[in-house]
């Protein structure tokens, strides 16, 4: 069988995809992956084939833009404006970035390599002939290939945002500026047409959609790298991560640069905090208590089962792996999917919700010391990684796309 993925230029996008990709080359499958050139070195280091075919779409850009849209919505919990949309700036005024600079870089920045993406996914299924396609919730060229070829289409979620998810702002699907289905023959895109969805999501943090749902186990991949060297929490002083990406104020800007307060926070706490981040962002921390320690670039998955709590921005990449290995969280969101990221986390009991704009060190230090303290935390994380485990792996889902395929 052959089975094409396509993903859009966010690694975090498309790491939920690579443990099926191996399932599938494990079980004599062919796989090819459509992207875009930027992520070419890392899929190819993901141990998977890439065809760079696809279109740049600038997701910082899409993020800034959507971030300025529910500004203007009233929908934008930050004192602050969001930054420009273009050039990352801080804004005075929502009016510095017009509908004409928008209609003029929307066009360079997504209608263009959007219509660039759609056909070459088309081309390139037309060429290679797939028996199935998977795609990831900002990938629709798979799709649409799928549509104009005939045969099953698969969206691979990433975590606990949905198809038909019906809160304000929550548009993660990318639009069809350049009305690519209709020029091919295949409809007008829309959640509807999606008809089927992997779902690696316990029951509590299930995704809205009303596609069919292929369960799947939740395999961490967080991206190559080796495992530091790192002893045991000592006895009585348990151990917390502190997740935070850079990513997060290049989209949202300098209000949601909540990391001082959060590395001070939990340093105050009788813990050995582990912080994961680069190089630039450990820096401008300036001089840190010596229970910090500074890892960069370790994979999450490796890291997290030693932990007693992690705190994070809410992003679906850490909020899952963290699921996975049964460890409470706290989750500080700052835009885009992490607040319903936060707010089913918290409902589900595994962990905590605080709004990036209302984190502050005596809030986040009592949310991280209540998650250690109280064993409701501990025992519905652990709950969820049960059930996490008992979800079909992604070689049990290979059997259940062979017959897919097959029909």
């Amino acid at each position: 069988m052959r089975v094409l993925f396509t993903v859009s230029a966010w690694k975090g996008h498309w790491y939920p995809l690579v443990p099926l990709g191996w399932a599938l080359q494990a079980s004599g499958h062919e796989v090819r992956v459509a992207c875009a050139p930027s992520q070419c070195e890392d899929l190819a280091r993901a141990g998977l084939t890439p065809v760079p075919v696809l279109g740049e779409v600038d997701m910082v850009f899409l993020a800034r833009l959507q971030n300025v849209w529910d500004a203007q919505a009233g929908r934008w919990p930050y004192a602050g404006l969001p930054p420009h949309p273009v050039t990352g700036a801080p804004m005075a005024s929502l009016a510095e970035f017009p509908f004409g600079e928008f209609a003029r870089e929307s066009g360079t920045r997504l209608a263009g390599p959007t219509r660039l993406g759609f056909d070459a996914a088309v081309d390139l299924a037309r060429r290679w002939r797939p028996d199935l396609v998977v795609h990831e919730l900002l990938s629709m060229e798979g799709l649409l290939a799928a549509r104009v070829l005939g045969v099953p289409a698969v969206l691979h979620l990433w975590g606990p945002v949905g198809t038909h998810e019906d809160e304000p702002g929550l548009h993660l699907r990318p639009e069809d500026p350049t009305g690519a289905f209709a020029r091919h023959g295949a409809g007008e895109l829309g959640p509807d047409l999606v008809e089927y969805v992997v779902d690696p999501c316990p029951g509590a943090l299930r995704p809205r959609t009303s596609a069919r749902r292929l369960p799947v186990r939740y395999v961490p991949y967080n991206g190559p790298g080796a495992a530091a060297p790192l002893a045991p929490a000592a006895a009585g002083r348990p151990r917390v991560c502190v997740v935070w990406g850079n990513s997060v104020t290049r989209m949202v800007g300098p209000q949601a640069a909540v990391l001082p307060a959060v590395v001070e926070a939990v340093a105050g706490l009788d813990v050995e905090v582990v912080l994961t981040a680069n190089a630039a962002d450990a820096a401008a921390l300036g001089p840190l208590p010596p229970s910090v320690r500074v890892l960069e670039d370790h994979p999450l998955h490796q890291l997290l089962p030693g932990c007693a709590a992690v705190v994070h921005h809410g992003g679906a990449g850490t909020l899952m792996t963290a699921l996975a290995a049964g460890v409470p969280q706290l989750a500080l969101p700052c835009a885009m999917d992490q607040f319903v990221n936060a707010r089913r986390l918290a409902a589900s009991g595994a962990g905590l919700a605080v709004p990036a704009h209302r984190a502050a060190v005596a809030g986040v230090r009592e949310a991280v010391a209540a998650l250690l303290e109280r064993p409701g935390h501990r025992e519905a994380a652990g709950a969820l990684r049960r059930e996490v485990l008992a979800l079909p792996s992604p070689l049990r889902l290979v059997a259940d796309l062979e017959e897919l395929a097959a029909r």
